[in-house]
């Protein structure tokens, strides 16, 4: 797994300062960027994220290429629905070689397991290829690609659906191979705007479980704003 931050809006934390300050400016976005120091950004942002008002959110976004994944967890990720994606096609990318799997660690710590799996994943590509080498287009063929095979996606988020993402998908519940991606990304993300995510990640974070008779019983320590 390979997760990376392509780009970033240029100091994250000013622009959303910026445009939240501007609903009570007598003056311009511009000139507030300009003016605003290090204490009044935070300031903003405190009186935002503790109000709740985090459309401004929205005014700043993370880029992010993720390789290495199974389509079993980028079907999970395209139901973040408020995020732009352009993942690797299987209509157009023909594998003339055996792509890689990703293997669960469940299976894989198990010997026999991963034999198998590897096994019906192989059964699955050899098939894909006499479909291939028939003459069958690749928007047919790949039908019989697992959702095992690595693929790679480039995914853009806002602030604000970072947060919700982070909350739900940083969880101990979630599946452990988009936890480990959002995990990740959270890690890339946070030097970035540290105040911003401060307390990013699954909502014990901030306080009580929002997951009620499914929590794990483990939460993480609570982190706490001043």
């Amino acid at each position: 797994m390979s997760v990376v931050l392509l780009y970033h809006t240029p100091e994250p934390q000013r622009a959303i300062a910026a445009a939240a300050r501007l609903c009570y400016a007598p003056i311009g976005a511009d000139e507030l960027f300009d003016q605003l120091d290090d204490e009044a950004i935070r300031r903003v942002l405190r009186t935002v994220i503790s109000s709740g008002h985090t459309s401004t959110l929205e005014h700043a976004s993370y880029t992010f290429a993720l390789d290495g994944i199974s389509r079993a967890m980028t079907h999970q990720l395209v139901r973040h629905r408020l995020a732009s994606y352009n993942q690797q096609s299987q209509r157009y990318v023909d594998f003339k070689n055996e792509p890689n799997f990703i293997i669960p660690p469940e299976i894989a710590a198990d010997e026999h397991r991963k034999a198998d799996f590897l096994s019906a994943c192989q059964s699955a590509f050899d098939a894909y290829r006499e479909l291939r080498e028939a003459g069958v287009a690749a928007e047919d063929a790949r039908y019989l690609l697992p959702n095992a095979t690595e693929t790679k996606i480039t995914v853009t988020m806002n602030v604000r659906e970072l947060l919700h993402f982070f909350s739900l998908r940083c969880c101990k519940r979630a599946q452990w191979e988009i936890r480990a991606v959002a995990d990740e990304m959270l890690e890339l993300a946070r030097p970035t705007a540290p105040y911003i995510f401060l307390d990013a990640g699954p909502g014990c974070r901030r306080g009580h479980c929002p997951e009620g008779k499914m929590t794990c019983g483990d939460p993480y320590p609570r982190v706490k704003r001043d």
